[in-house]
């Protein structure tokens, strides 16, 4: 597979208005316990059950001959803050150390780890980069990061850039949408933020920028047909790829994710759980880029979906995207035929469990 963002806590220090998921945020006491053990329990069952080569043939480079070349894919480790004290040393390190492991011999992995970047210290740097990470991404650099707003990230960003040319790591000369990081060899830094002409541009509906009624998207704004989006994610084997992975295991299409979850990583192995789907109208509409056909096997033609995709944003006013229809079919249709297509494969691995 090209590419797979995990995140593996829903602990993070901040509260971000703009953040697509309620559960990043910061916890105490008991319930930062609970969410703490939590990620160390699901990492090590999700490590499992992921691809034996983190490989794909790149469709643009064909080999002489016949085939493509293969290349070398990535995992984004991410939160919450993968960074903080209850996750950094007993969880991420720990995974850090087994990714590189596991795909030892079997053509690697380029391991990004993704930060707001206001915990990095110069140990920590060097940390990540003693157990093999190739990228560092800091993903806190826009005005919605509270003290990080305009010109106020310029000394932090000036700090970091001098941290990690003192460890060895280069900048990245690529956009972050960019998906040519093969041309670059690590370890690497780079730098990004929810600007509008950079990662969610307009920010999806979802979590907080949902509620705070910060996402300005319109029906042209079409999330599933991109990259992170649910464009090709069935494509495991070739370029164009990617799946999202959450705190509990949960797998999406899409990194914004749909209402329900394709499965769960704790459970089955993703290639299977991906291979299941191929075929399947819902999903190969998704993976086409085009949700709005996403129902028309199950009697919900264009005029249907784009009704549904109308709405009220929670704060007031019309709202239009198609991740609301998307929604709204998760809601009203796919949910038992999502449980259905589980079912049936965990009987296959597992068929005596199920007479």
């Amino acid at each position: 597979m090209e590419s797979i963002y995990w995140s593996i806590t829903w602990a993070c220090h901040r509260k971000c208005v703009h953040c697509y998921e309620d559960r990043f945020r910061p916890y105490v006491r008991n319930a930062l316990g609970d969410v703490v053990g939590q990620t160390l329990q699901n990492w090590p069952r999700v490590l499992a059950n992921l691809p034996d080569r983190m490989t794909y043939l790149d469709l643009e480079q064909p080999v002489a001959g016949g085939g493509w070349q293969e290349r070398r894919g990535r995992i984004i480790l991410s939160g919450g803050e993968v960074l903080i004290d209850p996750i950094r040393e007993p969880a991420l390190y720990p995974l850090l150390e087994a990714l590189r492991e596991r795909y030892a011999g079997r053509g690697g992995v380029n391991v990004v780890v993704q930060t707001t970047g206001d915990l990095l210290t110069e140990e920590i740097i060097r940390d990540l980069v003693a157990r093999g990470v190739w990228m560092i991404s800091v993903a806190g650099m826009d005005d919605f990061h509270v003290g990080m707003e305009g010109a106020k990230r310029d000394p932090l960003q000036q700090r970091l850039i001098g941290w990690f040319e003192a460890a060895g790591l280069q900048r990245s000369g690529l956009q972050h949408q960019t998906r040519r990081w093969h041309e670059e060899d690590g370890p690497l830094f780079s730098f990004f933020g929810a600007t509008p002409d950079a990662w969610i541009g307009r920010l999806w509906p979802r979590g907080r920028a949902w509620k705070n009624g910060l996402s300005t998207a319109t029906m042209a704004d079409n999330f599933c047909n991109r990259w992170s989006g649910g464009l090709n994610f069935l494509n495991h084997r070739y370029s164009g790829s990617e799946v999202a992975i959450d705190a509990a295991g949960d797998v999406f299409p899409c990194c914004m994710k749909t209402k329900l979850p394709i499965g769960n990583l704790t459970e089955e192995p993703l290639e299977g759980m991906l291979d299941s789907l191929v075929g399947h109208p819902v999903y190969e509409a998704i993976n086409a880029g085009h949700p709005e056909r996403m129902g028309l096997a199950y009697g919900w033609d264009l005029d249907t979906y784009l009704a549904k995709a109308q709405t009220v944003q929670p704060k007031g006013g019309a709202y239009r995207n198609l991740c609301i229809g998307c929604d709204r079919f998760h809601e009203e249709v796919l949910g038992p035929v999502i449980a259905r297509i589980r079912s049936e494969r965990l009987a296959r691995r597992h068929p005596l469990a199920a007479e």
